[in-house]
């Protein structure tokens, strides 16, 4: 169960739930499947799947919340074939011309004719919320899908302010510098053999580099040139690996050899109990891993 990608929000003011707080306050809002004419439905489930109806776990402070999303398939090649044939209808019955307005209400006719018989697509997102760290971690590549948990969380709540991190230095500039300075690398991070550059002056310019030591001078030269790391693949404590963008979101979060093999020798029998075994480990490293990306890039921003 451990994320795949990870998204930080921090939390601007205290979140002060209990575990049946949140839970009553997420059952009124849990998922239902869409009904036949709707396009989609989006609501609370269990984040593990043996604890029915347990829409806030709670393990040593944190908290995990899923929401799952039902979207019905509705290919637009589809519509606009059904569309089409009840234009030429129209037009080869009543002699005349059919114009937009009319098209627009001709394929809202064939939608909601469509609906009931459309396949649909399922997806779910999920979220570790550590009130007393002050942040949450959306499991998401994409803003937009973690941003739709986090609206569905406040929906919820009736509140729920939070910001993504602002930190005083450039996360490209700083990653630029690590490459280019190997020797002011911070201890923690270890940079590997993967980036992708992009040009400041060439819109579209990108340079993707895999499996090369990132010290050779061929790439110093573009970096030289003005091109500037936008991500960067790490090891983190030599507990982490990921690839760090710089809007400060992970993608391809994978556990070291190291941590991997601490936690096969602390596997449990239970499956909820290895959930709650997972879960809180994961909910360790990120209380170390958040603050230790702010330091890195300047510390925390104070806007006015």
């Amino acid at each position: 169960m451990w994320f795949k990608n990870v998204i930080f929000y921090r939390l601007t003011e205290p979140f002060e739930y209990s575990q049946e707080q949140l839970q009553a306050l997420l059952a009124e809002h849990s998922f239902s499947p869409c009904k036949s004419q709707e396009l989609s439905r989006y609501g609370w489930v269990s984040p593990c799947h043996l604890l029915d109806d347990l829409f806030a776990h709670q393990v040593h402070g944190m908290f995990m919340v899923a929401a799952r999303k039902e979207e019905k398939i509705l290919p637009t090649a589809v519509i606009k074939e059904a569309v089409g044939e009840k234009v030429s209808v129209i037009e080869q019955e009543q002699a005349r011309k059919v114009y937009k307005k009319e098209r627009d209400q001709l394929k809202d006719e064939v939608v909601l004719d469509l609906l009931p018989r459309a396949f649909s697509k399922f997806s779910q997102t999920t979220a570790l919320i550590a009130p007393s760290q002050g942040w949450i971690a959306v499991d998401s590549s994409s803003h937009k899908r973690a941003e739709e948990l986090l609206s569905h969380l406040r929906g919820s709540l009736g509140s729920l302010p939070i910001a993504l991190p602002d930190v005083n230095q450039s996360p490209s500039a700083v990653m630029s510098h690590w490459i280019e300075n190997s020797e002011n690398q911070l201890s923690s991070f270890d940079v590997l053999d993967e980036c992708e550059l992009r040009d400041n002056v060439m819109e579209g310019g990108v340079i993707r580099i895999k499996g090369q030591q990132l010290e050779d001078e061929e790439f110093i030269a573009h970096l030289e040139a003005g091109k500037r790391v936008v991500k960067l693949a790490i090891e983190w404590d030599e507990q982490l690996q990921f690839i760090l963008h710089e809007d400060l979101s992970i993608k391809r979060l994978k556990l070291s050899e190291q941590l991997q093999e601490k936690m096969a020798d602390e596997a449990a029998e239970d499956e909820v109990a290895q959930f709650d075994t997972d879960m809180v480990q994961m909910g360790l490293e990120f209380a170390k891993l958040y603050p230790a990306l702010i330091d890195a890039f300047g510390g925390e921003a104070e806007r006015p």
